[in-house]
């Protein structure tokens, strides 16, 4: 059995205000001393940089969508392993999942991992009613630990009097913090979450003050005696090694090429760390900068937020060119959404059409509203380099722009948009990028607005490791090798 101080920190609906106070929490712990364990329950990229930031440790995603269900305790306990206390912020409402019975839910989540749930509860304009709301959470489903609620966005002190008495008295619930209304949000929000915390300046200051207002307003020591009464797990019944695939054959280690820069940034850290275990060498490259590239086997190109760095993007020709000869050359190349925008011909944005890296016949349009967001459902029904053919992919979608057809550099005609046979995946749930379709084909590229989590594709970094390696063996002359 393993113990594990943990507590999970949930809403009653987004906008509630979990991350503010979970980035404070876990800011205020660290700089005490503690050694802080952020996770993130659904699939977030921008909460879950910011909470790792917060906490000093990267933060890991925990979703009951993307991965197995016995995997999600063994990750938990992998990463909780040599820390103080671990803080998992939920999303959306406590009991809001894929269906009426709230599967995949944040309450789904704490009972798997047999953690206490904190309620963050937003009460403007409310007093007495603030109990029973409580009281009807505590009762909703068995199983639940509802152990504290910290109350935000209170008027003034009498206010905070009667509501956490009620809680007190009547929901038999304890209150663990009564957080003022904060007037501005000290981290602005844009269409998909949080604004990066690579967009933003001054990130220190701004986790620095959001913990002073948790230590003014939060009892967090009995947070974390809280955390410390949950109680031990089993042993991990799903070891990494157990579902990650075959160990990695032998021979010089292929180098892949990992975007990160302030246009992609979007990875799971499980993500690279499976690339690795399968034998991949990884490299960071830049898309805005002219930093000369290693001689690479694979890229990797995740998502992010290519439209804030577009002219960074377009005016770097060298770059674009290198990506699209290397995709010419059959260099195993693996995109998500923002890295399948930059493989693009182009970028429509504010009236202009931004050069890409062109190497398929497609450009995407950034709209206004969203053209894909949430868990999808993907079939692979053409062979390619990274996912067998029949899988079902697990997988999500956060894209505000769609896929259309690109003009002819010369006519200004649109040569037409590729057939079904240019897609390896159908969308069983999901929009994906043409009529129900998603991954497009070139050589060795595989481009899709699905991102993956490889936990739940263990088949993935395996196949893309031997294929980098194929490629690099089939570049070396006879009897070279690479020391």
């Amino acid at each position: 059995m393993n113990h594990r101080p943990r507590l999970v920190l949930a809403g009653l609906s987004g906008g509630a205000g979990k991350t503010i106070l979970t980035l404070g929490i876990c800011r205020a712990l660290a700089v005490a001393g503690l050694r802080v364990r952020p996770f993130k329950k659904g699939p977030d990229y921008i909460d879950a940089a910011w909470l790792g930031l917060a906490a000093g440790r990267d933060a890991t995603n925990l979703d009951p969508f993307l991965l197995p269900e016995a995997r999600l305790p063994s990750l938990f306990l992998e990463k909780s392993r040599d820390v103080d206390i671990s803080v998992i912020e939920g999303n959306r409402g406590l009991f809001d999942g894929m269906d009426l019975a709230g599967s995949c839910s944040t309450a789904a989540l704490a009972r798997t991992l047999l953690a206490p749930v904190v309620l963050i509860l937003d009460a403007t304009k409310m007093t007495r009613t603030a109990a029973a709301i409580v009281a009807g959470v505590a009762g909703f489903e068995p199983g639940l630990h509802l152990a504290g609620v910290v109350v935000n966005r209170t008027a003034g002190p009498r206010h905070r009097d009667i509501v956490s008495g009620a809680i007190e008295q009547l929901a038999g619930v304890p209150v663990l913090g009564l957080l003022p209304k904060i007037f501005e949000n000290p981290i602005p929000e844009r269409h998909m979450g949080l604004v990066s915390n690579r967009e933003h300046g001054a990130v220190d200051a701004i986790l620095d003050n959001l913990a002073a207002v948790i230590r003014q307003h939060v009892d967090l020591d009995r947070l974390l005696a809280i955390a410390r009464s949950a109680p031990p797990l089993p042993d991990s019944t799903a070891p990494v090694a157990a579902i990650s695939g075959p160990v990695p054959a032998a021979g010089p280690a292929p180098v892949i090429g990992v975007v990160r820069d302030a246009a992609l940034w979007f990875y799971y850290p499980e993500n690279l760390e499976a690339l690795e275990r399968a034998g991949a060498r990884l490299a960071f490259v830049s898309l805005l900068d002219d930093a000369p590239w290693p001689d690479l086997d694979g890229l990797y190109l995740g998502g992010g937020f290519p439209e804030t760095q577009v002219e960074g993007l377009a005016a770097n020709t060298a770059t674009r060119c290198r990506v699209k000869t290397l995709a010419a050359a059959g260099l195993p190349i693996y995109a998500e959404c923002g890295g399948f925008m930059y493989l693009c011909q182009g970028l429509d944005m504010d009236g202009r059409t931004h050069a890409m890296a062109g190497v398929f016949p497609v450009t995407t349009t950034l709209c206004a509203r969203p053209q894909g967001l949430g868990y999808s459902l993907a079939r692979v029904v053409r062979a390619n380099p990274y996912h067998p053919v029949g899988t079902v992919l697990r997988g999500h979608e956060f894209h505000y722009s769609r896929c259309q057809a690109a003009l002819g550099a010369c006519s200004g005609e649109a040569p037409g948009l590729p057939g079904p046979e240019a897609f390896a995946l159908t969308m069983e749930r999901g929009v994906g990028m043409l009529d129900g379709r998603d991954g497009l084909l070139f050589k060795n590229t595989f481009a899709a607005y699905t991102h993956i989590h490889a936990e739940g594709a263990p088949h993935w970094a395996m196949n893309f490791v031997n294929t980098a390696r194929g490629y690099a063996k089939a570049k070396m002359p006879p009897a070279a090798g690479r020391g």
